[in-house]
């Protein structure tokens, strides 16, 4: 689970990803096509890493402690041989090559248990949630290039993603959706505070954060502006599975978030899953 002012800023859906927010002005004529490919070769995983690191150690500021080996210039760890990319590419004309604009990466509970768990593991104690694992794939290292924010380039990689989890027989999403905390985390807190009540899971279902964010403390407004994404998800019937983390390496809150396909409502069943 953005990775415009349709999307959020610097947010990301799972596992240390965000977006800064970006207003873009195409003019129609000016758009080019785009389209939603999963990556095949190396090469096509590489363009998705080249992205991540220019909006998430360029643009952001994060620190990136990628495998010793690492090319310059790529974010990478230990979970993206594991993972599925998705790349959301302009098409190549005459006059200019493709270029990846948008990607995120999936990580589905077989290739889970190869790595030995999801990414977000490492920022929650997910054990409510053991019985879910065979069911839940796990998005995460979203990211939407700065000239390119736009609500269709989301509508894209959610539809891609939505048709990932239908032909693969999975019905649950999961991931960190990160607010940035530029402020100490007042902004973040506010957010948490504002949303709980109306969409927390129930007990039974809810996560622990290993690094808590001290949202008693910081206090906030209960009428902080969530960011879009997570608002664009809450609509699709995503609820929230407890508490944020605090993620010291990307400088944001990370709130844990979960989606069934099966609470999708019916416009955006049309809107993402193609009959």
């Amino acid at each position: 689970m953005n990775p415009s002012q349709n999307l959020r800023q610097a947010g990301d859906f799972g596992a240390g990803g965000s977006f800064s927010q970006a207003r873009v002005d195409h003019t129609p004529a000016a758009v080019p096509r785009m389209e939603a490919v999963w990556a095949v070769h190396e090469d096509e995983v590489r363009e998705a890493q080249r992205l991540r690191f220019q909006v998430f150690a360029d643009e952001m500021g994060a620190r990136l402690t990628p495998p010793a080996g690492t090319a310059a210039g790529l974010d990478v760890d230990t979970f993206d041989p594991f993972c599925e990319h998705l790349l959301v590419r302009t098409v190549e004309t005459a006059n200019a090559p493709a270029q990846v604009v948008a990607t995120y990466r999936v990580l589905t509970p077989a290739s889970a248990r190869r790595v030995g768990g999801l990414y977000i593991d490492s920022e929650f104690d997910l054990s409510q949630l053991d019985a879910l694992r065979p069911r839940m794939v796990e998005m995460g290292r979203t990211c939407i290039a700065a000239d390119w924010r736009s609500g269709g380039l989301v509508l894209m990689l959610w539809s891609a993603l939505a048709e990932f989890m239908l032909r693969s027989r999975l019905d649950i999403t999961l991931g960190c959706a990160s607010v940035p905390m530029r402020d100490g985390g007042h902004h973040a807190a506010g957010v948490w505070h504002g949303l709980r009540q109306s969409y927390l899971v129930a007990p039974e279902l809810r996560v622990v954060p290993r690094l808590p964010l001290p949202v008693d403390d910081l206090g906030g407004s209960i009428h902080a502006e969530p960011p879009a994404l997570i608002k664009g998800y809450l609509k699709c019937g995503g609820k929230l599975l407890g508490a944020p983390a605090w993620d010291p390496d990307f400088c944001t809150a990370d709130l844990p978030m979960m989606l069934d396909l099966a609470d999708l409502p019916a416009s955006y069943r049309r809107r993402f899953i193609r009959a």
